[in-house]
């Protein structure tokens, strides 16, 4: 853990940059779907919006998940900490698991506000233009919703007391199996139906992205699917195949790809 919170600004660009390698090269042989718009037409908005996304949130609140972690743990805040200094000391793997297992409950609650909050919905509708997936679709997000996100995953580590490490592991689990989950990647069917008794795979996230009310707003889970089957949210097959499956938003075309312009004005137009 000492390695793993020293080597954090190393080990999370790094495994970043291999698993987006690693998936697009995959969905190059093993397509889910054909593509709907150009690679690089598609990679310079999504990384344009991550990077963007990037500077705007070290810039607005440079402290981040990992500095309110570190500030509570120094500082003995948030319920873990409460409860280790006037009950029970509880095995540090115990409070490393129960924390992964919150954050992701925290991030599912999360996407599903985003989808009935209608001010919220101006934001993350960004992420569903998106016409056609692929492993960037998993960078697509308004910076204001970023920022909220963000702000929310501060506000529950510090009121926990999340370990350092716990938040750190979970940032790595999230990036990678959004990135997973996003891309346009067919899998052996066996695979799937083993995976996805414990994580969202692409055909089961992709339902999230289908322009049918019923299937957008199901199957809210980054990480685990546990959520969505405890909640009545999950999806198994959509009602179109997926090599005929259109994704993105009727009111915004299904056919031709918004902007980078577009999608940071978006939230702010009427429609």
């Amino acid at each position: 853990m000492e390695f793993l919170i020293n080597y954090q600004h190393i080990l999370r660009p790094s495994l970043f940059i291999v698993l987006f390698a690693l998936f697009a090269y995959a969905e190059f042989y093993s397509p889910l779907s054909r593509r709907r718009t150009s690679r690089p037409q598609q990679w310079s908005t999504n990384l344009g919006l991550a990077v963007i996304n990037s500077l705007f949130i070290k810039l607005i609140i440079p402290l981040l998940a990992v500095g309110v972690a570190l500030y509570t743990h120094e500082h003995q805040l948030g319920l873990f900490n409460y409860i280790d200094a006037n009950y029970v000391s509880l095995p540090y793997a115990l409070v490393f698991l129960i924390s992964l297992l919150i954050l992701d409950l925290i991030i599912y609650c999360q996407h599903v506000l985003f989808h009935n909050v209608p001010l919220l919905w101006r934001l993350h509708r960004v992420h569903h233009t998106e016409i056609g997936l692929d492993v960037s679709s998993a960078l697509r997000f308004h910076p204001v919703e970023i920022l909220l996100s963000m702000l929310i995953k501060m506000s529950f580590v510090f009121l926990l007391g999340v370990p350092v490490a716990a938040v750190i592991v979970f940032e790595m689990l999230l990036n990678a199996l959004a990135l997973f989950n996003h891309s346009n990647l067919k899998l052996p069917k066996e695979v799937d139906k083993q995976l996805r008794k414990v994580i969202v795979t692409p055909e089961v996230h992709w339902i999230h992205h289908s322009p049918i009310v019923k299937e957008t707003n199901s199957n809210y889970g980054f990480n685990l699917i546990i959520w969505d089957k405890l909640f009545s949210t999950y999806i198994s097959t959509p009602r179109t195949e997926y090599q005929n499956m259109s994704q993105g938003l009727y009111q915004f075309g299904l056919q031709k790809s918004l902007s980078f312009k577009e999608l940071l004005i978006l939230p702010f137009k009427k429609r």
